[in-house]
């Protein structure tokens, strides 16, 4: 890449939105010779989309995350993987990890209230076949 096109990726980095007139402005150029670097940046697959950043606690304010840590019985024969397979299923669970020590998977949620992770735990998790003991905590706000 060249130097001009290395600062129009910078500048898109930080503000998708910037114009070509803009980014000309900037760089002591002229909107007609960014936009083509720009269209070169696209066909060449440098520039794959442009994408907006989302603050979370902005657009859902009453998100909550929390973490379960939860000790299994593995299923003979498939370990902790079908238990796993199907936890991944259900929605709010947004990440899982195997873990060693006191439990055996740390399970990421989100809810859109206290309650929501409370009845997760207490109409899904509770219930699951092979789901010994649970550890729950709210993470934070989100």
């Amino acid at each position: 890449m060249t130097d001009m096109q290395n600062k129009i990726v910078a500048l898109l980095k930080d503000d998708a939105r910037t114009t070509p007139a803009r980014i000309a402005v900037m760089l002591g150029s002229d909107e007609k010779t960014v936009a083509s670097e720009i269209a070169k940046l696209e066909k060449a697959g440098v520039i794959v989309k442009y994408t907006a950043v989302i603050d979370e606690e902005a657009a859902n304010p009453h998100k909550v995350g929390a973490l379960i840590e939860v000790k299994v019985s593995p299923v003979q024969a498939k370990g902790f993987d079908s238990i796993a397979e199907h936890l991944l299923e259900f929605p709010e669970v947004k990440s899982l990890y195997l873990m060693s020590g006191a439990y055996d998977l740390a399970v990421f949620i989100e809810g859109n209230s206290l309650r929501d992770v409370a009845s997760f735990v207490s109409e899904k998790l509770s219930v699951m076949e092979g789901a010994l003991h649970r550890h729950a905590f709210c993470l934070k706000k989100i």
